[in-house]
C-alpha cells in the first residue's frame, strides 16, 4: 500500500504513470484515495488535446471510479463527500471542454492572457507526461542529474501555470475537486436526486437547496438494474409496464417516500443518474394498474447530466429577444425512408409560437437543410427545433448526429460551437438522449451535448419515435409552452409534462411512445 501511495505522488513519473498507480491504490484504499485518482485523471485529461483522444483514454480506465468512490463515502456516513466525488469523477470530457471555453471567454481583458496560459499548461502537461528516460548502467551521473533537474523545473513551471490560471476570475478551483456548498446551488429551484449503482450497494442522495443532504439505500443491486435495462430495451406492450413497475418499486418509490420533506407535490425535481441508471426512464416509473401511483402524478421530472451543468445553465440572464430556427430534413442520403411529416411539423410549430416581433422565426427544410446551413442557424438563433433523423453512434459517440441533406451535423460540430446564450432546443429526432454504454458517466449524446455547449433547456428522446407521436406531442407541447404569448425556457419541463399527460389516456398510442421524450436542464 505504501509503495502504491508513493508511486501516485511521484511527480517525475508523469501524469499517466501516477494516474495508473493511484487507480491501483484506490482499489485497496478508502474514498480519499479515490479522490487522488480523480484529481490525477482530471489533470491527465486536461493535457489531452482532442475530444476523440479523451474519449479513447476514458475507455482505458475504470468506468466505475466515481460511483465506487461515492459508495465508499456513503459507507463511512459522509453524504456531502459522496456528492463531491460523483461530481468530480463524472462528465470529465464535458468538464474539460466547458472549462477551456469558459477560460478563454471569461473576460475580454484576459482572453489573450488566458489563451496563452492554457497553451502553456497543455505544453507543459505533455512534457510531464513523458517519463524520464531510463539510464543504462554506466551513464555519467552528471547526465542523470541534469535530467532530474530538467524534470523538476518542468514540475515547478507546471505548478506555476496552474496557480496563474487560478488567479483568473471564476477559476480559483481549477483542477481542484468541487465543494459541496457550491454544488448545492444546483438545487435552487428544486431538489436533485443523484443515483449511485456500484457493486457494493445502490443508493440515492437527495440534495435540497438549504437543508442537509440525505442518502437512501435502495432495495436493489447492480445486477438487477442491468437486467432491468435489458427489459426496458424490449419495449413490447406486455413487458414494458411490468418493467416500469419494477423501476418504481426498487428505485423511485423509496425516493418519493422521503422526497415529501424536501419538495411539495407537483413541483419540479431533477434526476442526476450515474452508471446504469443513465439508461432507465425514471420519469415514467409507476404502478401500471387501476388506481396505481405514478411519479408523474406527484412531481415534474427533469434530468441533468451533472450538478455543474445545471448551475452553468442558470448563470446567464434570459434573453429578451427570441430568434427561433426550425430545422427539418425529411430525406438525407443513405436513409431508406422519408419522414413524411417534417414540413407539416415545422409549420405547426410556427403556428403555435407568438407572432413577430415577439418571435423572429426562420425555417430551413429540404434542399436548404444542409450541414453548413444548419450549423449557421444553430449559431445565429437562440431557440431551436430540429425535425429530422437522429443517430446515436455507439462506436464513436461524438459522431452521433442530426442527418442533414449533404452531411451529418455531428455532436462534435455542436461541441465546437459556442451556445452560451442559447435558451431552448426541441429535438424531434430518434435517440437524441440515448447515451453511450461504454462510458455511461460521460453522458455523451446530442441532448447533453447541446446543454453542455450552453443551451439552458433541451427536450430529447430516449429511443426511436414515430411520426404520429411527434405530431401529437409537438402540438400539445407548444400549446402549453407559449400559450400566453410569452417565451420562457424555464417552462419547457412543465409544458412537456402537460403534453405527455394529455396523451396518457390515448390507449391507441403505445406506452413506449408516450414516455420517449425527456427534459434536460433548467
Amino acid at each position: 500500500m505504501h509503495h502504491l501511495k508513493a508511486a501516485a505522488n511521484f511527480v517525475p513519473g508523469g501524469l499517466l504513470f501516477r494516474l495508473r498507480a493511484s487507480l491501483r491504490w484506490a482499489r485497496h484504499a478508502d474514498q480519499h484515495r479515490h479522490g487522488t485518482s480523480m484529481q490525477l485523471m482530471d489533470a491527465y485529461m486536461s493535457a489531452t488535446a482532442s475530444v476523440s483522444s479523451r474519449h479513447s483514454a476514458m475507455k482505458d480506465f475504470p468506468s466505475t471510479l466515481a460511483v465506487d468512490a461515492a459508495s465508499c463515502a456513503l459507507r463511512s456516513g459522509d453524504v456531502r463527500r459522496a456528492a463531491e466525488l460523483l461530481e468530480q469523477g463524472r462528465t470529465i470530457i464535458w468538464t474539460q471542454m466547458t472549462r477551456l471555453r469558459t477560460l478563454l471567454d471569461n473576460s475580454q481583458t484576459h482572453s489573450d492572457h488566458a489563451a496563452a496560459l492554457m497553451k502553456r499548461f497543455r505544453d507543459l502537461s505533455s512534457l510531464l507526461d513523458r517519463p524520464p528516460a531510463s539510464h543504462a548502467d554506466g551513464t555519467p551521473s552528471i547526465n542523470v542529474e541534469a535530467e532530474d533537474t530538467r524534470y523538476r523545473r518542468l514540475v515547478e513551471d507546471w505548478n506555476g501555470v496552474v496557480e496563474e490560471i487560478r488567479k483568473i476570475e471564476g477559476f480559483s478551483r481549477f483542477l481542484l475537486p468541487p465543494v459541496f456548498a457550491d454544488l448545492q446551488e444546483a438545487a435552487r429551484d428544486g431538489p436533485i436526486i443523484m443515483l449511485i449503482a456500484s457493486k457494493s450497494s445502490c443508493d440515492a442522495i437527495i440534495i435540497p437547496h438549504k437543508q442537509s443532504p440525505t442518502s437512501i439505500r435502495l432495495p436493489t443491486n447492480l445486477e438487477k438494474l442491468q437486467t432491468l435495462v435489458v427489459k426496458l430495451q424490449r419495449t413490447s406492450r406486455p413487458a414494458l409496464p411490468k418493467a416500469l413497475m419494477e423501476l418504481w418499486d426498487d428505485v423511485v418509490r423509496p425516493v418519493v417516500d422521503i422526497l415529501g420533506g424536501f419538495a411539495r407535490r407537483h413541483s419540479r425535481i431533477w434526476w442526476c443518474p450515474t452508471s446504469v441508471f443513465n439508461f432507465l426512464p425514471l420519469h415514467a416509473a409507476g404502478e401500471y394498474r387501476k388506481d396505481g401511483q405514478f411519479l408523474s402524478q406527484l412531481y415534474i421530472s427533469s434530468y441533468t447530466p451533472s450538478l455543474s451543468a445545471l448551475i452553468k445553465a442558470r448563470r446567464h440572464d434570459r434573453s429578451l429577444s427570441v430568434s427561433f430556427a426550425a430545422i427539418g430534413q425529411d430525406r438525407p442520403p443513405g436513409v431508406s425512408f422519408t419522414l413524411d411529416c417534417v414540413e407539416g411539423e415545422l409549420e405547426l410549430v410556427r403556428s403555435l409560437l407568438p407572432l413577430p416581433p415577439t418571435v423572429s422565426f426562420t425555417k430551413i427544410t429540404s434542399v436548404d437543410a444542409t450541414r453548413s446551413r444548419a450549423l449557421r442557424a444553430l449559431q445565429d438563433n437562440t431557440w431551436l427545433h430540429f425535425s429530422c433523423h437522429g443517430t446515436q453512434n455507439y462506436d464513436d459517440p461524438f459522431n452521433s448526429a442530426f442527418l442533414m441533406r449533404d452531411q451529418p451535423l455531428s455532436l462534435l460540430d455542436i461541441t465546437q460551437t459556442d451556445l452560451s446564450r442559447h435558451e431552448f432546443a426541441f429535438l424531434s429526432a430518434c435517440d437524441t438522449a440515448a447515451g453511450d454504454p461504454s462510458t455511461p458517466d460521460e453522458v455523451i449524446h446530442l441532448a447533453a451535448g447541446l446543454q453542455f455547449a450552453g443551451v439552458k433547456s433541451v427536450v430529447g428522446t430516449l429511443w426511436k419515435v414515430t411520426d404520429a407521436t411527434v405530431q401529437r406531442l409537438v402540438e400539445e407541447f407548444y400549446k402549453n409552452f407559449s400559450k400566453d404569448g410569452k417565451m420562457n425556457s424555464k417552462r419547457a419541463a412543465r409544458a412537456l409534462h402537460q403534453a405527455v399527460h394529455s396523451l396518457a389516456s390515448d390507449k391507441d398510442m403505445a406506452l413506449d411512445q408516450r414516455i420517449v421524450f425527456v427534459h434536460i436542464g433548467i
